[in-house]
């Protein structure tokens, strides 16, 4: 696969997770990254410093992305900072579940605001600031897209981050600026552990549904995004794809 030396990559909700194994597989491909967090700022010093003793360059810029107000700064310090910016990966997330009869403006709200306005947003600065050369937008969407019982709300989020890919594509191409969802089925995580899925029947129900037989490790979906945002991939755009060993839903 292509490196990624001498380019810069913001990855937004990086400080743990499937968002810090982005930004250590993009650094360790040779890009300067700038790991966005919300609240963890502890956790995300923590990425950055492990990117820095590997020997790549990292900085930590705080950022809560439901706040239209602090995405501009948040952009304009990764520019800054490390230059124009070649590789933008919209993971930041939220989820909440329950079912239509739980479902409020504040459950819709909150997880649109960060989910789709703040992917918008974010993307609609950094393009601003985008390298001449054009880049790479990698939207982490979900399998959950596809529609989840008791997940009506996050699932319109995530089928809304698909759309956007597919509309921004056709937008930005002529910028030379890519866009594509990647869509993560189950994956370990500090979040799925902590929700107790790890051990569960429904982890067991998952890999019984999944083709390759587990669920996700991080570093699965950071592959995937470094291949996106490489110039191997260079005639991929506007596609939503499946990292998820095989399983839909």
């Amino acid at each position: 696969m292509s490196g990624l030396e001498g380019k810069v990559a913001l990855v937004t909700g990086a400080s743990k997770g499937i968002g810090a194994e982005i930004a250590r597989e993009l650094a360790a491909r040779g890009a300067a990254v700038a790991v966005n967090y919300s609240g963890s700022k502890e956790s995300a010093g923590k990425v950055v410093a492990g990117i820095k003793a590997g020997g790549g360059k990292a900085i930590a810029v705080q950022a809560n992305l439901g706040d239209p107000d602090s995405i501009g700064p948040l952009v304009a310090t990764v520019a800054r900072e490390l230059g124009p910016i070649d590789i933008l990966v919209n993971n930041a997330g939220i989820y909440e579940f329950g079912p239509l009869g739980q479902v409020t403006p504040e459950h819709f709200h909150k997880q649109f605001n960060v989910n789709v306005l703040g992917l918008l947003l974010v993307t609609k600065e950094a393009v601003s600031h985008f390298s001449p050369r054009g880049g790479s937008v990698i939207n982490i969407s979900s399998v959950a897209a596809d529609g989840v019982g008791g997940g009506a709300v996050y699932s319109a989020t995530k089928g809304a981050v698909d759309s956007i890919s597919a509309a921004l594509a056709q937008e930005l191409g002529p910028k030379k600026i890519r866009v594509n969802s990647l869509s993560p089925g189950m994956v370990e995580t500090e979040g799925v552990h902590a929700a107790g899925f790890i051990g569960s029947d429904f982890q067991k129900e998952t890999e019984s549904r999944t083709p390759l037989g587990r669920i996700g490790q991080p570093r699965d979906i950071a592959t995937a995004v470094a291949l996106l945002a490489s110039d191997d991939s260079t005639w991929i755009t506007g596609q939503t794809i499946h990292a998820a060993g095989g399983a839909r839903v």
